[in-house]
């Protein structure tokens, strides 16, 4: 794996058009940890018992068609990423695309996804280490984890991804000890019942409405890798980079992924040993396997997973399509403005920092479902958005004639992303249409009332 790349020497460049632009740095192995990250190579930890009991005791076949569900939405990505090497994701595509409106309003419906991303990770990692030490408060954690990560995304990218590095190292390592001892339990124990494809297939409960169900629970372990495309002027090769990191990183989560799951299925294949206790369902079955202190050991890495690493790159991106948004007139041009030092865009990332603080001390109250809820419908809508663009773009508008890649990959995306879509939950729904109406409403005043005009960068 390459070196974590230096902080460059000269100042960005602002381009033809005089608007302010990032450094490119990034290699595609650096892009790769950042989605692993993002990803959280151990994200089953926490879901466990709920993907295992929504998939009737078939884990592994659901991050199998979990992996496969968010390739079609990679290539989709890649496509646009070639066209347009330039920050801002799913804002930046659907604006040059399908028009400013529609941009923005796909930026705003992202945004819901990527400012409650952290706010999740650092509600239960605070919870999680809160419980291990009752005498300090949730919320005297969540203060120093977004104080941590935002000085860290000032500092710069660079400085991002050695912490990217070292996190991916420990996560991977507290895997590799789990699998390790789960492996050498399942061959040894007397208690075993060996190696089993009931976390593939249980004829007994199988059914695809059944699998579907649970990969609508599965998919949000890959949310995240998505973000890739926020860093695209930061990358050495800004067309085809992020594309090949995005794919490279969905293939090694995935099988991260259904190995550990699968592992996890074999020990417990009824679930027994986590009935009671659905919520530590994953640490549960590694006590089985390590005791104690292996329960202790994958419980503190998933808090400090996603309440460090995760939430570092989450709060990463998130400035970043501010910075996009900020440049192009749709928010506040401060947004724009790059450190003169370090080359980040120093005030969105200031402000996103607040901004978490606020929403944590918030949401906090209301528990994780309730953020849950933004999460799916931000995520999900926006690259529901990102298919059509494709289409319309290449296939319809163009007429490029590559009705392969440009048709049948993004039918295929829409299909399984409006699938999962229309199987969330009706509050969702109403929570998000409720922010897309406020961010149209935005826009029209912006557009028609004060007259400004959203102009594109890049």
């Amino acid at each position: 794996m390459a070196n974590a790349p230096s902080a460059p020497s000269s100042t960005p460049s602002k381009g033809g058009s005089g608007k302010p632009k990032l450094a490119r740095v990034l290699s595609v192995p650096d892009m790769i940890v950042y989605g692993l990250i993002f990803m959280v190579p151990i994200a089953p930890f926490g879901i466990y018992g709920g993907v295992f009991s929504e998939s009737g005791g078939m884990p592994a076949l659901v991050y199998v068609v979990g992996t496969l569900a968010m390739v079609f939405t990679a290539l989709s990505y890649g496509m646009l990423i070639r066209e347009w090497p330039v920050s801002g994701s799913v804002y930046a595509y659907t604006s040059r695309g399908l028009g400013k409106g529609i941009g923005f309003v796909s930026g705003w419906t992202l945004l819901l996804d990527y400012l409650l991303i952290p706010v999740l990770m650092y509600v239960v990692a605070s919870t999680a280490l809160s419980g291990i030490v009752p005498e300090v408060p949730p919320w005297a954690f969540s203060i120093v984890f977004v104080v941590a990560n935002t000085f860290v995304n000032i500092r710069g990218i660079a400085l991002t991804d050695i912490v990217n590095r070292i996190a991916l190292v420990l996560e991977v390592l507290v895997l590799a000890v789990f699998v390790v001892l789960g492996v050498r339990w399942l061959l040894s124990d007397p208690a075993s019942h060996g190696f089993t494809l009931q976390p593939f297939y249980n004829p007994a409960t199988f059914s695809l409405p059944l699998v579907f169900s649970a990969v609508s629970l599965g998919v949000l372990s890959f949310l995240g890798f998505d973000g890739i495309a926020t860093l695209s002027e930061e990358a050495e090769d800004g067309r085809r980079g992020p594309g090949r990191a995005m794919m490279a990183s969905l293939a090694i989560v995935g099988a991260l992924f259904v190995l550990q799951t699968y592992i996890a299925g074999c020990i417990s294949p009824d679930g027994a040993v986590f009935a009671h206790d659905k919520g530590n369902a994953f640490y549960l079955v590694a006590q089985v396997v390590g005791g104690r202190w292996l329960y202790v050991v994958c419980a503190v890495a998933t808090a400090l997973a996603w309440g460090i690493f995760t939430a570092l790159a989450a709060q990463t991106a998130v400035s970043r399509i501010l910075f996009a948004m900020g440049r192009d007139g749709g928010l506040p041009h401060a947004l724009a403005r790059i450190h003169p030092k370090y080359h980040t865009p120093y005030v969105a990332t200031l402000f996103v920092g607040a901004l978490t603080l606020v929403l944590v001390l918030t949401f906090g109250q209301l528990g994780t479902d309730t953020i849950s809820l933004f999460v799916n419908f931000g995520a999900l809508t926006a690259f529901l958005l990102l298919h059509v663009t494709v289409i319309w773009y290449f296939f319809v508008k163009k007429r490029d004639g590559r009705w392969v890649a440009h048709l049948l990959v993004s039918l295929a995306g829409l299909a399984v992303i409006g699938y999962t879509w229309w199987g969330l939950d009706v509050p969702a729904k109403v929570l998000g249409v409720v922010w897309m109406a406020a961010g149209t409403a935005y826009y029209l005043v912006l557009r028609f009332v004060l007259k400004r005009e959203v102009t594109l960068g890049g």
